[in-house]
């Protein structure tokens, strides 16, 4: 972002350096904002557990009551934990977390009462009241508040216990009884209630990543970084393991044999089981246009419906909405349940993927190995020092190039990214080697753009 500009809202919420970008001044200022255009008398406040997320949370409780609004902390919770309280409370929500990023890093996302995500023009109302408001990156000169309490004075207490319980209601007590879970909580925000809900459900647990520490989130640990949880499945002869992200609205699976289950073939194995059971509304779902290519083949093949998004899940969502449908997802983790859910769950996720391989009297490894076969894909990062639509624009004769030469057998994407200063360059084709020198080829055209050559 640019310097003195006030951090904007990307695909998930608000992000940027705690204390800098995002500095306490700001988030309080948000706080007033969020007030002022959501219209909710209550809004819940959660975190997750990086060092920077109590006061920051305490910002935006501060920001919130300075406009009259009622801020009701519920401390350290998942964010679907977060929306799903809010749903049931019937009030907004603000849960302050950076997700998958680094622990330096914090952001806010925002739920209207109800627990659904904003809409785009929600999301500008709350920008242009900011501007209105007045306030800027530098607000606060990177120096923390000492004045700020730990959290909103008001708090909901039992908000874990109760999610607990409605995953034990869902699912009951026997749903996963006899299985040896191994699972990774990236030191986040689920460290707490994931191995609690998977114990009531029947599963014998080996839990990592669940010691947050403050500055551990995310490190490699969790839904980002899952080869610990495969090397544990594998060592230990766990039948599956699950990693969430920092903030839980992510999971991504493993198994002994199939390895690494990413959000592609999560939905791969729910889609055709809910489709069985006469479940799968308008017998679709919703993906990003970053799913691979295997998994819309499969689709094809069960007879089920891909309706394309943008990136993000809140796009997702709208399309889910948009067409009255219930499953949709993104090869990230992010797997939407509409009918269980209002956003993305990575523990509910986790739950129906192992049940839906338990209906079938099958392993998840062998369910999860035959869902679908995935073509090579190839993700490259080229970092950027503010956005710059122009610079996709102009490489697109090379893109479009490269897409010529792969036609049929492979898909070219570049974007820039809505959360982070880079360039996501992605290449599925028939092999790696094909796929990894497309990429490269793209990237390194990026980088020419961004320094000036032709």
């Amino acid at each position: 972002m640019g310097a003195g500009s006030a951090p904007r809202f990307g695909t998930d919420g608000v992000r940027g350096v705690a204390y800098t970008e995002l500095s306490t001044e700001f988030v309080r200022t948000l706080g007033r904002a969020v007030a002022r255009v959501i219209g909710s008398p209550v809004v819940l406040v959660g975190r997750d557990t990086r060092a920077s997320s109590p006061e920051l949370a305490a910002a935006v409780g501060q920001g919130l009551a300075l406009e009259g609004v009622r801020a009701v902390s519920v401390g350290v919770l998942p964010t679907p934990a977060l929306a799903w309280l809010a749903a049931s409370e019937g009030a907004a929500a603000v849960m302050v977390t950076a997700s998958h990023n680094p622990y330096t890093d914090n952001g806010v996302k925002v739920f209207a009462a109800g627990g659904t995500k904003l809409t785009d023009g929600t999301e500008s109302a709350i920008e242009s009241e900011l501007e209105r408001l007045g306030v800027g990156v530098g607000a606060s000169d990177g120096v923390r508040s000492s004045a700020a309490p730990a959290e909103p004075a008001v708090e909901l207490p039992g908000a874990v216990e109760r999610y607990a319980q409605h995953f034990v209601d869902l699912f009951g007590v026997h749903a996963l009884e006899g299985m040896h879970l191994v699972v990774d909580c990236a030191h986040g925000a689920t460290s707490q209630v994931a191995p609690d809900v998977l114990r009531r459900l029947g599963a014998r647990l080996t839990v990592i990543g669940a010691e947050p520490d403050g500055t551990n989130i995310n490190a490699g640990c969790g839904a980002t970084h899952p080869g610990r949880l495969l090397e544990a499945v594998r060592s230990l002869g766990a039948d599956a393991g699950l990693a969430f992200d920092g903030d839980g609205d992510r999971v991504i699976a493993a198994t002994a044999r199939t390895g690494i289950i990413d959000g592609d073939r999560i939905l791969a194995v729910i889609a055709p089981w809910l489709r069985e059971t006469g479940s799968l509304a308008g017998d679709a779902l919703a993906v990003t246009v970053m799913s691979n290519l295997g998994l819309r083949r499969a689709m094809d093949e069960a007879g089920i419906r891909v309706v394309e998004t943008a990136v993000g899940d809140r796009y997702v969502l709208e399309a889910l909405e948009r067409e009255q449908l219930c499953l949709g997802g993104e090869q990230s983790g992010h797997i939407i349940l509409r009918h269980l859910a209002t956003t993305g769950d990575g523990l509910l996720a986790g739950i129906v993927l192992l049940t839906a391989a338990r209906s079938r009297n099958r392993s998840l490894d062998e369910v999860a190995g035959a869902a679908m076969s995935s073509f090579p894909q190839v993700l490259v990062n080229v970092r950027i020092d503010r956005p710059d639509p122009s610079v996709v624009a102009g490489i697109a004769p090379e893109i479009a190039a490269v897409a010529s030469e792969l036609g049929d057998s492979g898909r070219v994407l570049v974007r820039p990214s809505g959360t982070e200063p880079v360039v996501r360059v992605m290449v599925e084709a028939a092999d790696s080697a094909t796929a990894e020198r497309s990429a490269q080829r793209l990237a390194d055209a990026i980088a020419r753009r961004l320094s000036g050559q032709s």
